[in-house]
């Protein structure tokens, strides 16, 4: 079937996780891990770039001010950076754990942490918790930040971000079971004449029958990037990657051609 770009906003849901539980299972592997950074430190590594842009159009913020820390250890300095005139850092290379606890079937963390703490004149400073750093790859990470004169006067002082744990690597509920063939109604389910590539979803950060869970409005695109980061690793063969990529796809686009949950909440 023909495709097409539309501005339609789609509904998607994601199941919750219990960020106080995630919190916990981080401090204790917090020594663990620690120390299994040093000591592969001269073996594996990872890469960092920071990309920094206002949430006022995207415009890049230069000489944006960035501490990296150990998530584990956040009172030690790794580096400080400052942004170019494209809002971008210079390309890093931080201590990762070895490739194989990622490639492999392994109940090691396969992936190092940090905090990215960022300030810039004019801008609400922001703090992110958790950046994943893989071996051998490099990774991206997204800054926005807001200027003061957009904040209310009940504002916070920092915005803090905390990144969960990897779906391959955390506790999370299983997945809500479902039929693989499911029923289509005589009146019919499936409502657009065509499929679409909507430009923005909402994602409902709950189960369908969960109204209190809020809803986000995510462009499309980020929506898969996030979900691809979140459930495949970088590591794995570039073919990997591609498959399972085109299945996120396949499935988010079945989701909005019959607007599943719109049916089935």
């Amino acid at each position: 079937m023909p495709v097409q770009s539309s501005t339609n906003l789609f509904r998607i849901y994601s199941q919750p996780y219990n960020p106080l539980h995630i919190l916990t299972k981080k401090h204790m592997q917090g020594i663990f891990m620690s120390e299994t950074i040093k000591a592969e430190a001269p073996a594996y590594s990872g890469n960092l770039t920071i990309n920094v842009t206002s949430t006022q159009g995207l415009i890049p913020i230069q000489n944006a001010t960035i501490t990296i820390s150990y998530t584990r250890d956040p009172d030690s300095v790794v580096t400080t950076l400052t942004t170019n005139d494209s809002g971008q850092t210079d390309t890093i290379s931080l201590p990762a754990p070895s490739i194989n606890y990622s490639t492999e079937p392994s109940e090691v963390q396969p992936y190092s942490e940090y905090n990215i703490s960022v300030t810039a004149s004019g801008y609400e400073p922001v703090f992110i918790s958790g950046t994943e750093i893989l071996p051998d790859v490099t990774a991206i990470q997204p800054v926005s930040m807001t200027p003061l004169e957009l904040e209310g006067p009940d504002a916070p002082a920092e915005e803090d971000i905390i990144i969960p744990d990897h779906t391959l690597y955390g506790e999370y509920p299983p997945k809500i079971p479902e039929d693989e063939i499911k029923p289509m109604n005589e009146s019919g389910e499936i409502v657009l004449s065509r499929v679409v590539i909507p430009e923005f979803i909402v994602v409902h950060d709950g189960v369908p029958q969960d109204s209190s869970a809020p809803n986000y409005y995510v462009r499309y695109t980020d929506y898969i990037k996030n979900v691809v980061s979140s459930e495949i690793y970088a590591t794995w063969p570039e073919n990997t990657i591609y498959a399972n990529t085109l299945v996120i796809m396949s499935f988010t686009l079945n989701r909005v051609y019959t607007e599943w949950y719109r049916n089935h909440h």
